[in-house]
């Protein structure tokens, strides 16, 4: 028989379940309202289907929001500019935006009015990222791991300021202010990492070292889903990431003793609950 330890933090965060609550009392206040959501509201492909099937759009560009509609902003927030031209248009704005990402983009506008020169730990493609620098000033440096930082030539007589996309890896993270540091360059760190990406983080790596095997249930696009399966495989635990049971490598699992369940934070509990029936049946 095959013991399956799930984690206590799979699924949903809060930020996830204050957009969708957000975004459920909009759908039920008018069903004949047109609501659109501005790329995916939390990276799951479930989820959004569940939603298209209510008849909620997604909307690619600012531009395919007609004036006067209703729009909620995903929980990864958007660029400042984006959102002030969506209400300049009358557009009915519902801010969905996770309050840890608001709470991340406003202290790197506060920290950035200095004239600080903007250093942000984050994925380039990530809409969270994209909506992070819009709230500093021109100009700002993105990497993705320390080696990018380190390969930044940084001006020792330039003030910094240092932050992160709130579901980065907290060990790079701190590895980068260790460097800057030794660097002796002028900076202040936001601590912007989300407590709940943290726990996450930890109980997967802590459960890793129990088990055989870790499956990671959610979207591919998610970045704090593919941030687990990255700490899990540093860790030195086999790992599979999948976003339906149909890819769950059944043949390989059923010859484990142990094996551990976590899930991103936009991954919805049906789906980590039927992953769990069929890792118990084996």
């Amino acid at each position: 028989m095959v013991e399956v330890i799930r984690a206590e933090t799979a699924g949903f965060c809060m930020g996830v379940d204050l957009a969708l609550n957000k975004l459920d009392s909009l759908i039920e206040k008018d069903e004949d309202r047109k609501i659109y959501i501005l790329g995916p509201i939390i990276h799951n492909p479930q989820v959004l289907e569940d939603y298209e099937k209510q008849g909620v759009f997604t909307a690619k560009t600012p531009d395919e929001v007609p004036d006067g509609a209703y729009v909620v902003i995903r929980a990864h927030g958007i660029p400042k500019a984006v959102e002030e031209d969506l209400r300049k248009r009358g557009v009915n704005v519902i801010d969905a935006t996770c309050p840890k990402v608001k709470k991340a983009q406003l202290l790197i506008q506060r920290n950035t009015e200095d004239d600080r020169v903007l250093l942000l730990y984050g994925e380039d493609s990530h809409p969270e990222v994209k909506g992070l620098l819009s709230y500093g000033p021109a100009g700002p440096h993105l990497f993705d791991s320390l080696e990018e930082l380190q390969a930044i030539d940084l001006d020792p007589n330039q003030k910094y300021c240092l932050a992160a996309q709130t579901t980065q890896d907290r060990a790079v993270y701190d590895d980068c202010i260790n460097y800057l540091e030794n660097k002796g360059i002028d900076f202040v760190t936001l601590k912007t990492i989300c407590d709940a990406t943290r726990q996450r983080q930890d109980e997967a790596i802590s459960l890793s070292e129990e088990v055989d095997h870790m499956i990671v249930v959610g979207g591919r696009i998610s970045g704090n889903t593919r941030r687990l399966v990255q700490v899990v495989e540093t860790a030195g635990t086999k790992c599979t990431h999948v976003e339906t049971a149909d890819e769950l490598p059944l043949e390989e699992l059923k010859h484990m003793k142990k094996i551990g369940l976590t899930a991103g934070a936009s991954t919805p509990k049906r789906l980590v609950d039927s992953i769990q029936q069929i890792l118990e049946a084996l």
